[in-house]
């Protein structure tokens, strides 16, 4: 059975079990604060379980993609390691929402595995809660008696809270859980040992791929638990496991899911995969093929690779794939990119954003990977130059905080400096570079750190976003919490109907004001969190239930949506001007500013931005009237020609925002017409990753004290030159600027020529060799021509001139040829430029730095003379 059949299989069967069949969503999480990534089949039903949403069906199943790379749930430093972790992988679950409960979810669990996939039943074992005195809690008879049904009670194991309570995060929809086991060993192995003592135990071949979750109690945030509304049923099989079992391999790695993808590496790299698990090349293949799953998804999802946030640990993954392969396949060029084709043939059907994205996807990871290999050959250099300090010092251990430099500010693997210092039979100081490590990791918990308590509900309302028709209104909290982080105590409210527009689709959130008798309360951001608006304020207000005004900034909230609205309208000029290949990657929109990422695989040409420029200022001058569509079907959306964009997630209900022939799904706020947006006026294109541009723009207000500082800038110049034609006045002083030059050039050289007989007569005979350390007025330039000629007339010399033209110090050492052997210019000027407080270098015969510290001249010329 191929792994697409299996899929397929169980999507059927509960298909059949009256379950709505829905899409994976997408890997990346754009508008959860809690999480960066997909990590469970669970994540994108939050809102249903925490009922803020209420779900289209309450009987859902769905094959979903999982990253687990970062918090909790981290699964990068194994992969490769073993037979069966992932970064990516694909969740098989079946969900219901207050329906059934663990009867119906033990009985379809069963019936799926032994009589649709035909696991053998003496193959399975399942474990169910043994309970937990200090929560007091119970052990779980009823999944026990349940169970009792199917399978015989020998091999019905107790499990302790950490593998058999699942929770959410440290707060949150959890209860206990019941998790199914298979033994895929052969028979000669299980009459040796019995599965029942390899359970949990980390046995390669006895593994878990089945977890059914009992959702019934929500944890709070002091630690305590309460019982849900409702029931739930949240279930979740890994899918790679799930194939090795049915296709009786002993390792994911050799089942259908990964070998095409093992094929290709093979082919391109030249070495065979032998699914040693120790072998390092093994090793690197593993991680590899896990590793392009991962990332090509992301980008697919609509994370590129960057500096920060989720697209580092997308980098990192990627870098990491880069590294291995480098290291051990011999891979020196770009080639990971290559292996999106063989993934898109694979799961395309299934995951159509692949197939759509292909070639952005394959774009990103070849730019990446050509980026990430120069930084490796960068490193190396930088590397060699530790090892021989270490080694003229007599010194065997490399500094612990320069190989972690390297690894933090360059890029360059840990594991790659270690073992090059090894061939040089050196070691790393692991105790400094770890203390580096955590120094580093403490900064980040500290900027990131925060406590916050659990909600404190203040009045039983419904809580509703109003902020598309006002922009003030009387409003009551419903409920709040506190919050403790680096910059002090604060307190999130949610109000019964809040006019502030919560950040997310790229616009900021609103801040503005709460007032009621007491006083003003300044709002000072306002975020979404599992369907909640919520806003920050700094104190509470005494009367927490009484009535209060809640005004947005209106001067804020004016620029931003007109900036947002413009995005729309600069969305479809592109595409126009372009080409229909271009579409959103990502946006920010605020105030002062917009910017606009889209994928595009060159740069901007000025005729093409003037055009896109024009094109937005003349619907801009159409004054085209908003067309809003809320709670429009997506099925009609998609019939009026809405722009969707990958890696976000729809409802079955949307909102579409319309400007003429501009259609677009967007939460955002608007202006009323195109008229409100005043200009648009792009003050910047540039390259953020392959394939991908960004333009940064202003319009509005902004867009007007542009140009109102361009007027007055002009006017200053004018007055400056004396003249209303300044084209010509400033063609004019070019021409005299240059002939003044010439002037000037001609006289330096006059006065070169002067020095040059002054210079030649000043060397120092130094045993065989001659020597001239001179400081000197003359500019740059001269003294590099003067020094070339001296060392091309003067045999065996060394010739050290030191300049403070300009009020700044530059150092100048030329090396005859006859020379160079003996000694570097670039070397000289190294260790000179310590004492002026700079740096440079060059080559055997002639080198050159530059400095800060004119006070170190006098220092530099004794030193010059010891060297």
């Amino acid at each position: 059975m191929t792994s697409q059949e299996i899929r397929q299989q169980f999507l059927d069967f509960f298909k059949s079990k009256e379950h709505l069949i829905v899409p994976s969503a997408p890997i990346v999480l754009k508008d959860d604060p809690t999480l960066m990534f997909s990590n469970s089949g669970m994540t994108q039903f939050k809102d249903y379980f925490l009922g803020y949403k209420e779900p289209k069906s309450h009987r859902i199943a769905d094959t979903q993609k999982c990253l687990r790379v970062s918090g909790k749930h981290n699964d990068l430093d194994d992969v490769g390691r073993d037979t069966y972790h992932h970064t990516m992988f694909e969740m098989l679950g079946n969900w219901s929402f207050g329906n059934y409960f663990k009867k119906e979810a033990i009985d379809w669990a069963w019936e799926l595995l032994t009589e649709v996939y035909k696991i053998p039943k003496e193959n399975l074992y399942v474990t169910i809660f043994e309970g937990d005195e200090k929560e007091n809690l119970e052990r779980d008879n009823e999944a026990y008696n349940f169970w009792k049904a199917h399978i015989a009670e020998d091999r019905i194991i107790n499990g302790n809270k950490k593998d058999n309570f699942w929770e959410m995060g440290e707060s949150g929809p959890c209860g206990p859980c019941s998790e199914i086991h298979v033994d895929l060993r052969t028979a000669e192995e299980k009459a040796e040992i019995s599965g029942l003592e390899l359970v949990n135990n980390d046995h390669p071949q006895v593994v878990e791929i089945w977890n059914l979750v009992f959702m019934q109690y929500n944890r709070k945030a002091d630690g305590s638990l309460e019982n849900l509304p409702a029931k739930h049923i949240d279930t979740g099989m890994g899918f790679e496991r799930l194939c090795m079992a049915l296709q009786q391999k002993s390792s994911n790695y050799d089942t259908d899911v990964f070998t095409p993808l093992i094929a290709k590496v093979e082919e391109l790299s030249g070495k065979k995969y032998t699914g040693i698990l120790e072998d390092e090349k093994d090793i690197a293949i593993r991680v590899v093929v896990d590793h392009i799953r991962a990332v090509s998804f992301a980008i697919a999802d609509g994370q590129l690779p960057s500096n920060g946030g989720a697209g580092y640990v997308i980098r990192r993954i990627l870098r990491r794939a880069i590294s291995y392969s480098y290291r051990f396949l011999g891979m020196k060029e770009p080639f990971l990119f290559e292996l999106v084709a063989v993934l898109k043939n694979q799961m395309g059907a299934f995951f159509p954003e692949i197939v759509k994205q292909e070639k952005l996807v394959t774009e990103v990871i070849k730019e990446e990977e050509n980026s990430f290999l120069k930084t490796i050959e960068h490193g190396l250099v930088r590397l060699d130059h530790i090892i021989k300090e270490t080694i003229s010092k007599n010194e065997k251990v490399l500094h612990g905080a320069e190989v972690f430099e390297l690894y933090d500010t360059y890029g360059f693997p840990a594991d790659l400096s270690r073992i090059i210092a090894e061939e040089k039979q050196l070691t790393v100081d692991e105790k400094g570079f770890d203390e580096e490590m955590e120094k580093q990791k403490q900064r980040s918990k500290k900027s990131s750190a925060q406590k916050v308590y659990d909600w404190e509900v203040v009045a039983e309302l419904l809580e509703n976003f109003v902020g598309y028709d006002k922009t003030e209104n009387e409003v009551k909290i419903t409920r709040y919490r506190k919050v403790e982080n680096k910059d002090g105590e604060f307190y999130q409210i949610v109000l019964n109907e809040t006019p502030f527009y919560p950040e997310g689709g790229g616009q900021v959130g609103d801040k503005g004001t709460l007032e009621n008798n007491e006083g003003t309360f300044d709002v000072l951001e306002t975020k979404k969190e599992n369907g909640l608006v919520i806003s920050l304020i700094k104190d509470l207000p005494q009367n927490i239930s009484g009535n209060f005004i809640a005004k947005v900034n209106i001067s804020d909230r004016k620029n931003t949506q007109a900036n947002h609205s413009v995005t729309h309208l600069l969305h479809e000029a592109l595409r126009e001007v372009l080409g229909t290949h271009v579409e959103q990657k990502g946006s920010f929109v605020g105030p002062n500013y917009l910017r606009f990422d889209f994928s595009h695989f060159s740069k901007m040409t000025e005729e093409e931005l003037a055009l896109v420029e024009e094109k937005v200022n003349a619907k801009i001058k159409e004054n085209l009237p908003l067309q809003e569509y809320r709670d429009l079907a997506i099925a009609e959306a998609t019939e009026k020609g809405a722009m969707m964009l990958f890696g976000e997630k729809y409802g079955d209900k949307v909102r579409m925002i319309q400007f003429g022939s501009s259609k677009e799904l967007c939460g955002g706020t608007h202006v009323k017409s195109t008229g409100e947006i005043g200009h648009f006026k792009i003050m910047a294109e540039s390259s953020t990753a392959a394939g991908i541009r960004r333009i940064e723009a202003i319009s509005g207000d902004k867009a007007t004290e542009y140009f109102k500082n361009l007027e007055n800038q002009i006017k200053e110049v004018s007055t400056l030159l004396k003249s209303k034609d300044l084209v010509k006045s400033i063609e004019k002083l070019l021409e005299e600027n240059t002939a003044l030059k010439s002037e000037i050039d001609a006289l330096k050289k006059e006065k070169a020529k002067g020095e040059i007989g002054d210079w030649k007569n000043a060397f120092v005979q130094k045993g065989d060799k001659q020597l001239l350390v001179k400081r000197t007025s003359l500019d740059a330039g001269s003294v590099k021509d003067l020094v070339f000629q001296l060392k091309k007339e003067i045999p065996n010399s060394v010739t050290i001139i030191i300049s403070d033209a300009g009020e700044k110090p530059m150092i100048t050492v030329g090396v005859s040829a006859d020379l160079e052997a003996t000694y570097h210019a670039g070397n000289i000027v190294k260790e000179l430029a310590k004492e002026i407080q700079g740096g440079g270098g060059g080559n055997p015969g002639f080198a050159t730095a530059g400095g800060k510290n004119l006070a170190g001249i006098e220092n530099a010329l004794e030193k010059a003379m010891e060297i």
